[in-house]
């Protein structure tokens, strides 16, 4: 049902994280650096903090009325065990507007059973099996959790951080085993057919 790369990525990730840890690829965009990306010091409403959490990336999103579609396509696709476990991961975490800027009925399709598969592959794009924070976030190409890399484009000038075509609006909000940073856009493999 699921191709096997995609299986392998999903049920050895917290192998591939402890590895990626260790040695990130020279080819990444992911490097200690001084120069980090400039963004918005996070913000100390109520929203926010309940997005600050020492909870898996599950248990934060799922604390945050923001990302309620997010954690409704989590558990669509099965895949709440997997992003609960020790990790670290990074999420580019899609907010309920994001997932409303779709296509008009697309939600509603990937979320019926018989596309779990489809709706794994995009969810998986949004995942990197290493905690990569804002200030190591470097412009290139990084290989996700999916198999498809995304790209990630750095405004120096801006500070803007750029991941495929949708814009971080807030950095680092920490989780027990990882990162997320919120994006205004629903992330969308470059081979997938909708």
């Amino acid at each position: 049902m699921f191709p096997k790369r995609l299986v392998v990525g999903l049920i050895g990730l917290g192998a591939i994280a402890t590895l990626g840890a260790c040695q990130a690829p020279s080819d990444t965009a992911v490097e200690p650096a001084d120069e980090g990306m400039a963004t918005e010091e996070p913000t100390t409403t109520e929203e926010s903090a309940g997005m600050e959490s020492a909870g898996t990336i599950v248990d934060v999103a799922a604390g945050n009325e923001s990302f309620s579609t997010l954690v409704q396509a989590v558990q669509a696709a099965g895949l709440v065990e997997t992003l609960s476990a020790e990790g670290p991961y990074t999420v580019f975490a899609p907010t309920n507007e994001a997932f409303a800027a779709l296509p008009e009925g697309t939600l509603d399709q990937l979320l019926l059973p018989e596309n779990q598969e489809t709706l794994t592959q995009i969810l998986a794009y949004h995942v990197l099996p290493q905690a990569v924070p804002a200030a190591e976030v470097m412009s290139g190409d990084v290989d996700t959790v999916a198999g498809s890399p995304i790209s990630i484009n750095v405004d120096d000038a801006t500070g803007t951080v750029m991941v495929n075509e949708a814009t971080v609006v807030q950095a680092d909000v920490s989780a027990s085993n990882g990162v997320i940073h919120v994006i205004d856009q629903v992330l969308l493999p470059p081979d997938l057919q909708l």
